[in-house]
């Protein structure tokens, strides 16, 4: 693709990124405009990386041309007033507009649940989204984050350009001879087949759709296990997306120069490029929103006189000819966000689950005016504040939910994680900053109500043995299985014991000492099963009490005592033990002396 070198060489620039960008003439990916131009082109000596740094054949866009605008120098982090006499373009050029920024954090935030390897960072995508369509054409999207006109590059029919035919059959890009890029990230069909993403939720992909685009696109820079922290494989993931050399260096000066600072700017007044890679300038007119004109102007303009000259007389008019009344300049009537001014709770105000649930009650907003009129579609950003590992439904941290008919946008269900302790989730207004809505939740540990033994099998061992049956404990709460749910086994003297006895029945720690208390956790089918237990030398009867987080305990009995042994007969008692009757000492029992046994006479 021909590098397009027309603009004045910037110096002092302070990254090398920035300044590889500035160098590097500036090639090869995607025009906003509905409609297409094919003047200039690609040609093959700007793609000048080497085979294994793109991948995916095509890539994302085609290799379609794409902006070729470099960011200002000046850092974007000062925020001058105006009339100051510095140079504010950097803190303009900084504003993402409201839902596109939304769209890349919210990408963000679901690719570090996803793919957590990855390291995506969101301005590496406002990077690209910038490159590509100039931040959907600076915002000009609906409320649910839908290009309010196709964004499509030029039909890829190998003059100057890539040559694709119709993947698609027009079903994206209205082409059923060749292929066009397509949306705010600027994806070619064939590769929106298997790369497309439902950001938003509304059950589509859709290339159109910021929400979907930047979810696809981070998808798409997170595959083949790339570690987007590590510089080789940010350039791989970036080449991939469009091969060439000025394109991964545009991208990277703008993503060094998002990183110093950026802030979100209203939809639509974003600051568009003009310069293309395909050496097509986009006219002021067709790629930014007009500039508001002093009221008053102290500068004459030709045909006109200075300040202080008197007033041309105007000419007379005929009678009866009528009078056209003065033309007022249009006005944009002001957005339903526009009208905002602040959130209220709309839902309960306590937010309590234990570790591992889904909280029951879901936080809501309700957008108001300052009259305290309803506004519907507007879209409320829920964040989930603080060190916590507490998400929405789904992993993510932040969620965007538009208002309903009734003003109101209901939040997903947080669901707890393991972390206990307060959560704070803030309610505010994308685009805006109006007072928000600041919630409360709590995450409590992991409970049972209710533990019985799962055997009634009597638990008794000699002295110095081991107990030959294994001792297990079914945990519940209400009715369910209870996972994850800490307790303590200890072995008492009596029931009101506190402490551990300091002698009978035992269990042995990792160094085969004797302890007589034991920590464990029950497993996801709520058992616990508790380690071998053994006996000292101490007869009597035991008691193993084990006690769970949420106060379920119960109490099983251990025995300890010898051997039952056969007993001694005592010859007071037992007849058998008289030595009369023994037989040795029994003169009668002498065959020679009884008579039965005496020959016959």
């Amino acid at each position: 693709m021909a590098a397009q070198f027309g603009r004045r060489l910037r110096k002092g620039v302070t990254t090398t990124a920035v300044a590889a960008a500035a160098v590097a003439a500036l090639a090869a990916s995607q025009a906003p405009g509905a409609t297409t131009d094919s003047a200039g082109g690609q040609t093959t000596s700007d793609a000048t990386s080497t085979p294994d740094e793109a991948t995916d054949g095509d890539g994302a866009t085609g290799d379609s041309p794409y902006y070729t605008d470099l960011p200002p120098l000046n850092s974007p982090n000062p925020s001058p007033s105006a009339g100051t006499g510095i140079d504010t373009s950097g803190v303009t050029e900084a504003g993402i507009p409201a839902t596109v920024l939304d769209a890349y954090k919210q990408a963000e935030a679901t690719l570090r649940e996803k793919k957590p390897g990855c390291n995506l960072p969101w301005q590496l995508l406002a990077a690209i989204g910038k490159v590509e369509s100039g931040q959907a054409r600076g915002g000009r999207v609906d409320a649910d984050g839908t290009t309010l006109s196709p964004i499509l590059g030029p039909q890829l029919d190998g003059n100057g350009f890539a040559l694709i035919k119709d993947t698609d059959n027009g079903a994206y890009d209205g082409n059923s001879t060749y292929d066009q890029a397509v949306g705010p990230m600027q994806f070619i069909p064939s590769t929106w087949a298997w790369a497309g993403r439902d950001g938003n939720g509304d059950g589509r992909e859709d290339p159109n759709n910021i929400y979907d685009a930047a979810l696809a696109a981070g998808h798409y820079l997170c595959r083949n296990g790339w570690d987007l922290s590590v510089q080789d494989d940010l350039d791989r993931a970036i080449l991939s997306y469009n091969n060439s050399t000025e394109y991964l260096n545009t991208v990277m000066s703008w993503l060094e120069y998002y990183r110093r600072g950026t802030h979100e700017i209203p939809d639509g007044t974003g600051t568009l490029p003009t310069d293309r890679s395909d050496r097509v300038t986009v006219p002021p007119s067709a790629s930014a929103a007009p500039k508001p004109q002093p009221e008053h102007s102290t500068t004459p303009t030709p045909g006109t006189k200075p300040p202080g000259s008197s007033p041309s007389p105007k000419p007379p008019t005929a009678p009866g000819t009528p009078t056209t009344p003065p033309t007022k300049p249009p006005t944009t009537p002001p957005t339903p966000t526009d009208t905002v001014d602040h959130l209220e709770n709309a839902g309960v105000a306590q937010f309590t689950a234990m570790a591992g649930d889904t909280f029951t009650e879901r936080m809501s907003a309700r957008a108001e005016t300052d009259a305290g009129r309803t506004v519907a579609k507007v879209r409320i950003r829920f964040t989930i504040a603080g060190d916590t590992d507490t998400t929405f439904t789904g992993g993510e941290r932040v969620a965007t939910v538009m208002t309903d008919s009734s003003g109101v946008a209901v939040a997903p269900a947080l669901q707890a994680g393991e972390q206990t302790g307060a959560v704070t989730v803030q309610a505010t207004v994308a685009g805006r900053t109006v007072k928000g809505v600041s919630y409360k939740a709590t995450v409590t540990e992991r409970a049972a109500d209710s533990l019985v033994r799962t055997a009634d099998t009597p638990l008794t061992c000699t002295p110095g043995g081991a107990f030959a049956d294994a001792v297990e404990f079914k945990a519940t709460y209400r009715g369910e299985a209870a996972d994850k749910v800490a307790a303590t086994a200890m072995i008492v003297d009596s029931v009101l014991a506190g402490t551990p006895s300091d002698k009978g029945p035992y269990f042995k720690d990792a160094d085969g000492n004797a302890v007589r208390t034991w920590s464990l956790t029950t497993d996801a089918n709520g058992l616990l099963k508790l380690p071998q237990l053994y006996a000292d030398e101490t007869e009597g009867t035991f008691l193993l009490r084990v006690t769970t987080a949420g106060g379920a305990t119960t109490t099983v009995a251990l025995t300890v005592k010898k051997a039952d042994e056969p007993e001694t007969p005592d010859p007071s008692t037992d007849p058998s033990a008289d030595p009369s009757t023994d037989p040795s000492t029994d003169p009668s029992a002498d065959p020679s002396t009884d008579p039965s046994e005496s020959p016959a006479a």
